[in-house]
């Protein structure tokens, strides 16, 4: 190993060990024969001391370091000086006398510091990702997120569900946002679609017998970008047979009251009030109320619940579903399915509602083959459509499906809400612009004559 410790690990208890550091140089300052430097790691800070006869002929390596310098340091814990001690720092009683210093790698002069006191703008900071990553702020949401990623697993392993992955390259099934398409070379002129959800594939799970899945799941959505938008994001998904709406209820509150615990060290109310989508319209004319004012709980969780089955598209002039076509009716409203007023027919859908954000929603899902020819015949998508998109998940349900539901919540934006940031971008490792665009990589990108010949794809110029 390189190292012996981390920058943020050393205490007045290792006095007189010699060690081995490696990290960035933070800051430099040379007070003529005495050189300081804060080293830096994603652990913390530690100071060292270079002293000429301690260094020797490495003395001249560290009057050229300058700051994002990558070192190794090679010394020994010293106890600081009284009146040298930095409370603030949790290395902050010791230093390291080095006796061997070595650059690993030197470093241009950075666009900006990596502190969090520095003013950037986003464009440069997005550029010069792997910069801002390195100031503390920023890197702790990157913490959050990783130990989210552990609460979420630990909590569903524990309760029996398994963690599977569904396919990137899929069929493209276009219902509400568009799909992002990606053209076959072995199959001409046909494409796959990145998927918008795993919807088709968790209800094949349940269909196959899995009882409870989830998976951590990137998807892809080829829609108008806001703060809290992205083309790619991450949501976890889940899916449980033989269950109500109380079953996801119970357990997404009970997560949550986890994650909340981990992340920030509040315990959660629960249950989480709920409201019909009825309600929440004629009192507050949304369908994702903020209730902070009302609860003064700084994280006010609402379930939304009984939405409309269906809207109508005045350009279009026909009915469409409200979340997606594959979820189930109201038992209380099955009969009106057959009526010609099929507005306000309640649905078993369901949205999680954090500070007045829609972080989630889920379904109990249609598991009944005529139920759900149905609901395709009511928004326009007949018999030989249904077969051509749906097939394969129609199919399926001849084969025992169970009755089951689901969940999904935007990881992102829970992450934002969390760590009190505004936009989603913030807690993405390299996010997109507000259109679509990677400043890091400069992608999208024109690709090779050649390839689009192999695709046999034609690009038109832009008008």
């Amino acid at each position: 190993m390189l190292r012996t410790h981390t920058c943020g690990q050393l205490t007045a208890h290792e006095a007189g060990t010699e060690v081995t550091l490696c990290g960035w140089v933070n800051s430099r300052r040379d007070h003529g024969k005495l050189i300081f430097i804060d080293l830096r790691d994603r652990w913390g800070l530690t100071q060292v001391t270079m002293i000429p006869r301690d260094l020797g002929d490495d003395y001249q390596k560290a009057k050229g370091l300058r700051s994002e310098f990558v070192l190794a340091v090679t010394g020994t814990v010293n106890k600081r000086p009284e009146g040298t001690v930095n409370p603030k720092m949790p290395t902050g009683e010791i230093e390291v006398i080095a006796s061997q210093l070595e650059v690993l790698n030197p470093s241009l002069t950075p666009p900006f510091e990596t502190n969090d006191d520095t003013e950037v703008t986003e464009e440069m900071r997005l550029k010069y990702r792997y910069l801002d990553l390195r100031r503390p702020k920023v890197f702790r949401n990157f913490l959050s997120r990783s130990r989210l990623y552990q609460v979420i697993r630990s909590f569903l392993n524990s309760r029996d569900f398994i963690e599977c992955e569904t396919p990137i390259l899929t069929k493209s099934t276009p219902e509400g946002a568009r799909d992002y398409l990606v053209p076959s070379r072995l199959n001409p002129g046909e494409f796959y679609a990145l998927p918008q959800s795993p919807q088709l594939f968790k209800q094949i799970f349940m269909v196959s017998g899995v009882e409870r899945y989830y998976q951590i799941a990137k998807c892809f959505r080829d829609e108008d970008l806001r703060a809290d938008r992205q083309p790619e994001f991450t949501q976890l998904d889940l899916e449980m047979s033989f269950i109500d709406e109380e079953d996801i209820y119970g357990l997404f509150e009970a997560l949550m009251a986890a994650i909340f615990k981990e992340l920030k060290g509040i315990d959660l109310k629960t249950p989480f009030p709920r409201m019909s989508h009825a309600q929440a319209m004629e009192r507050y004319q949304s369908d994702k109320p903020d209730l902070r004012k009302e609860t003064n709980t700084e994280f006010a969780f609402l379930w939304v619940t009984e939405f409309p089955l269906f809207k109508y598209n005045d350009e279009e002039k026909r009915w469409e579903s409200e979340h997606h076509p594959f979820t189930n009716v109201v038992p209380g409203d099955v009969s009106r399915l057959d009526g010609t007023d099929l507005n306000n027919i309640r649905s078993r859908a369901y949205d999680l509602v954090l500070n007045g954000t829609e972080i989630g929603s889920g379904s109990i899902r249609i598991h009944d083959q005529k139920l759900q020819e149905k609901i395709f015949s009511i928004i326009g998508i007949e018999k030989e459509e249904a077969q051509k998109r749906f097939g394969f998940l129609l199919e399926a349900f001849q084969y025992g499906a169970p009755p089951h539901g689901g969940f999904a919540f935007g990881i992102d934006r829970l992450l934002a809400i969390v760590a009190g940031q505004d936009s989603i971008r913030e807690m993405i490792a390299f996010p997109k612009t507000q259109k679509a665009f990677c400043p890091l990589s400069s992608a999208p990108s024109p690709v090779d004559k050649k390839q689009l010949e192999e695709l046999g794809i034609v690009v038109k110029k832009a008008k």
